[in-house]
């Protein structure tokens, strides 16, 4: 599976009025990295070119490219796509969604999403943590 880094969907006043801090992008990057993480502890599954296709999919915005994500995956040599989105609210209100696609079909095989509550390193890991274990269920690789 190839896991892109997540995107950030700012609405905040913050955001409109500073835009996205150091910290933030910080957060994306970190979040990426513990879910290939913890895919990478399930032996069936193995991550596929994890700095070339996070590097490839910073280029575009993977939730609006026309499935990108899904080519890139593909030519990367993974089965499935995997990429996220916080959604930030505000500084006390952001959700995040995982979405994973066939790349083959580019359907949408599963997506998990789960609400956050502040904007720290700790709510988002928190977060991710509880999703993956409590939302995602694993895909067998093909």
């Amino acid at each position: 599976m190839a896991i892109f880094d997540f995107e950030l969907v700012d609405t905040s006043l913050d955001g409109e009025m500073l835009g996205t801090t150091d910290a933030e992008f910080s957060r994306l990057a970190m979040i990426g990295d513990r879910l290939r993480a913890y895919y990478d502890e399930h032996a069936d599954f193995t991550i596929i070119g994890a700095p070339e296709v996070a590097t490839e999919g910073r280029k575009h915005n993977l939730q609006s490219c026309g499935q990108c994500d899904v080519k890139i995956a593909r030519e990367a040599g993974a089965d499935l796509a995997v990429t996220g989105v916080v959604q930030k609210v505000s500084n006390l209100i952001l959700s995040l969604t995982i979405y994973v696609r066939d790349t083959e079909s580019g359907e949408i095989v599963q997506m998990a999403g789960t609400d956050i509550r502040g904007n720290t390193d700790e709510s988002w890991g928190h977060g991710l943590r509880w999703m993956a274990k409590n939302r995602l269920h694993l895909i067998p690789a093909k």
